[in-house]
């Protein structure tokens, strides 16, 4: 490539780029040329699958056993608690530790619906680099992104809501007194010491693990969601 040929193919990228920024502000198409379609499609393609794998994941979890009744996602008592609640169970105490672990899960479902305008604001204030890198990255890479965007304050969100919930259960506050002293021995790391904090974020991680199974049947079948800009923009990555 010549050096004139190279200076026109930067300005070309360049104008590409101010006119993708340009219609994401305007939320429109009708004005652009058309050589500048195919990368904005990808960009709405994206935004869709991030829309639409965030509120599937959201719809499945945010539900009456959509923790309790899923093994991908179901919260279990912490490792360490295990030995104790065997031995609680031994001497007829094993309906308080279902009450626990069920009401655990349930905290969860009450807390995930908090997540979706933190999501959809993740998926509106997505720039054209995150666009490309996302296109670009593994079949997680959706995933990630909601991760790295939201985790924090869904986390602050998802505390209370978790909070009141296990305020319920008389063994939470047990748990959370015994689990101190083992954090003070060096037994339990600190999310495991306080049940509430355990709970929230094995809420998030069970969130992002949906998002991430929503995100992989786009990948794998756009055509199988009915979306044709999914279809062109997967279907062409696929091929």
């Amino acid at each position: 490539m010549t050096l004139d040929a190279h200076t026109a193919a930067t300005v070309n990228a360049a104008r590409r780029l101010a006119l993708l920024r340009a219609a994401a502000l305007l939320g429109g198409t009708a004005a652009l040329p058309g050589w500048a379609l195919s990368e904005l499609d990808a960009t709405q393609g994206l935004r869709a699958a991030l829309e639409r794998g965030a509120g599937s994941a959201v719809s499945l979890l945010g539900r009456d056993g959509g923790f309790l009744n899923n093994p991908l996602v179901h919260i279990a008592l912490p490792e360490w608690l295990n030995q104790g609640a065997k031995l609680l169970r031994t001497f007829g105490q094993g309906a308080k530790i279902d009450a626990l672990e069920s009401a655990m899960n349930r905290a969860a479902e009450q807390a995930v619906p908090a997540a979706k305008p933190l999501l959809v604001n993740a998926v509106k204030s997505m720039s054209v680099q995150d666009a490309t890198q996302i296109l670009r990255g593994g079949e997680t890479s959706v995933t990630d992104f909601f991760a790295e965007r939201t985790r924090s304050p869904m986390g602050e969100q998802f505390l209370p809501i978790v909070t009141k919930a296990t305020e319920k259960v008389s063994l939470a506050q047990k748990y959370n007194a015994i689990a101190g002293k083992a954090k003070a021995l060096g037994l339990v790391n600190d999310q495991q010491a306080n049940i509430q904090q355990y709970v929230t974020a094995k809420a998030l991680d069970g969130l992002y693990l949906m998002i991430g199974e929503e995100e992989k049947k786009i990948r794998q079948d756009p055509i199988g969601t009915g979306s044709k800009i999914l279809q062109s923009v997967f279907g062409a990555l696929k091929g």
